[in-house]
């Protein structure tokens, strides 16, 4: 059917519940709209679903979350691991409670227990439950940093990390075969009554920080510390509130205080334009309490808490200082890896995971001290699979994973980015040099000192819609055939093509492979330290442009950053190539 033939389908077809249809009917005469909500079914990609929520083919719904659950459920069933079960959480956002018991029911109707949390949880909890519970596979109901519009559904397996190649493929393969009427569902009293829906207990809850505070280098100082520091904190309307201010007391941090006009969980976000610490326009309730109490630090998690964004109190207490991901992925760093080798804890097998468009900080940090630094394509669910594969060769020990869009993990108990566990982190670090005298705002200034004074930057377009989705396409294939000899005056040195899997080096013809996962990723490698890279992204109708440099100081840095963004820039409108 065409879209307008779905379009009708879905108007009259009694199967679809009465709001849908008047939803739908409310847009007739509308084809742009009609067209934009029925030419394509919404994508189940590497990661699962995300897109906005309303009726229709290409929308967030319980339409849509069935089929891709029964897609799931067929693929399970394949793999014949339909017994182990499967975990399902969400978050704040709209409709994220309804979609979790669609895809639970879904389940249940395969005859595949669900697991579901009672209330909402942050995603590194669905990933520490459904290990806990020996699950085959787990859901989160969340569009983690998007607008309010927007829902997603996020897929994991039995080791705790999203679906990576060649799973995420197969069961991509199944999802496709689902037509949406195909899909499953059963009462919730009768699924209940089956044994087929299961309500996860808090002693998961106790497990997951019981796990977190085992990472703890040194809690007596942090305990100390603690009741001398103010942190101000915001969950931005999501689900961090609760498990962040709890992992804070039970480490001795007895002074925080949450901006109350964002405390409490609410779908509609009606604070922000943007729920997402990597904005800083997300910090201005907090910023402005900071003040007022004169906080320490200023911490921010966006909805399903696996990103953490921070300001800190600068050194001369005039003002609070913005880190970017890459900035406070290496002060826990720093940190672990100092205080390790300290107390004898650092693994001579010992291994930090980045990804290819994180800052370049890092492998300077692990030369220091003798670890290894591995990268992976872009998503933590890359870095996450690394701890699977490091289990199974033993060929390394993980010891912290982190990527430049404010995503870390210290320790294994999730294998997906954790922004409670580095809260921990960071307050703890924050607490240790405390006791030294020493702001963080110091501290990352002596990081550039002694490491280099690197610089990143992004910047993305937008492209909506049937239409936008070919001009994004267009636009990488033309950067991909029109290979640019220097972007913002730096020379390419190298030329990495992740789709092709090849490297080739400039003014050569000779290629290498590139050791990574297939992925529509562009990789330029400049002189100077420098680099750039480019690719779609994943979740949003967007195409991402990201750079970095190392400077003698910081003023060199940012002029160097300057003129490698208005080459990026440049590469964006396809010109000077």
């Amino acid at each position: 059917m065409n879209s307008k033939q779905m379009y009708e389908f879905w108007c009259n077809d009694p199967g679809f519940d009465e709001k849908t249809r008047e939803e739908l009917k409310g847009i007739a005469g509308n084809q742009e709209e009609i067209e934009d909500r029925f030419y394509k079914n919404l994508e189940f990609g590497t990661g699962g679903l995300r897109g906005i929520m309303g009726a229709g083919t290409n929308r967030m719904n319980r339409y849509t979350v069935r089929r891709a659950t029964q897609g799931l459920a067929n693929y399970i069933k394949k793999e014949g691991t339909e017994k182990k079960g499967i975990a399902i959480a969400y978050d704040s956002r709209n409709h994220s409670r309804e979609f979790a018991q669609e895809a639970a029911l879904c389940m249940a109707a395969n005859g595949i227990p669900a697991y579901s949390f009672p209330s909402l949880r942050p995603t590194p909890m669905l990933s520490f439950a459904l290990r806990e519970l020996g699950c085959t596979a787990g859901v989160v109901i969340t569009a983690s940093h998007n607008p309010s519009e927007y829902n997603g559904y996020k897929v994991y397996w039995e080791d705790g990390a999203q679906i990576t190649f060649p799973r995420d493929q197969a069961i991509i393969g199944e999802v496709n075969r689902v037509e949406i009427k195909e899909a499953r569902t059963m009462g919730l009293s009768e699924a209940k009554g089956a044994g087929l829906w299961r309500e996860i207990g808090s002693e998961i809850d106790d497990r997951y920080f019981a796990a977190l505070k085992s990472l703890v280098l040194h809690p007596e100082t942090a305990k100390e510390q603690g009741q001398k520091m103010k942190i101000v904190y915001t969950p931005l309307h999501g689900t961090g509130n609760l498990p962040v201010r709890r992992i804070l007391k039970e480490l001795g941090f007895e002074n925080v205080y949450v901006v109350k006009e964002q405390e409490l969980p609410d779908g509609n976000f009606p604070t922000v334009d943007y729920p997402n610490p990597e904005d800083p326009n997300a910090f201005a309730l907090a910023v402005k309490l900071a003040e007022e109490v004169d906080a320490d630090l200023v911490l921010a998690t966006d909805p399903d808490a696996d990103r953490l964004g921070i300001y800190v109190k600068e050194e001369s207490g005039a003002s609070y200082r913005r880190f970017t991901g890459n900035m406070l992925g290496m002060v826990i760093l720093e940190y672990l890896l100092s205080q390790r080798k300290d107390l004898g804890r650092l693994p001579e097998d010992g291994a930090v995971v980045t990804t290819i468009v994180s800052g370049k900080m890092a492998k300077r940090i692990a030369d220091a001290y003798g670890v290894s630094l591995i990268e992976t394509l872009t998503g933590f669910k890359y870095i996450g699979e690394q701890i699977k594969f490091f289990e199974q060769d033993h060929e390394h020990t993980f010891l912290f994973g982190y990527e430049e869009s404010y995503g870390c993990l210290e320790g294994v108990h999730s294998r997906d980015k954790d922004a409670v566990v580095a809260v921990m982190a960071l307050c703890e670090a924050a607490a240790y040099y405390r006791s030294w005298n020493v702001s963080l705002d110091r501290q990352m200034e002596n990081l550039f000192e002694k490491y280099g004074y690197y610089e990143e930057d992004m910047c993305t377009i937008t492209r909506k819609g049937a239409n936008g989705a070919r001009e994004i396409s267009a636009m990488m294939e033309h950067i991909r055939t029109h290979i640019p000899t220097s972007i913002g005056g730096f020379s390419v040195r190298a030329f990495r093509d992740y789709d092709a899997g090849i490297i080739r080096e400039s003014g050569s013809e000779k290629t290498v492979l590139s050791g990574l996962p297939k992925s529509n990723v562009l990789y330029f490698d400049l002189e100077d330290d420098g680099w750039c890279c480019v690719r779609p992204s994943g979740t949003e109708p967007k195409i991402k442009f990201y750079g970095g440099v190392r400077g003698t100081d910081h003023l060199d840095a940012k002029e160097k950053l300057q003129r490698l963004l208005s080459g990026m820039r440049s590469l964006e409108e396809n010109k000077n190539l």
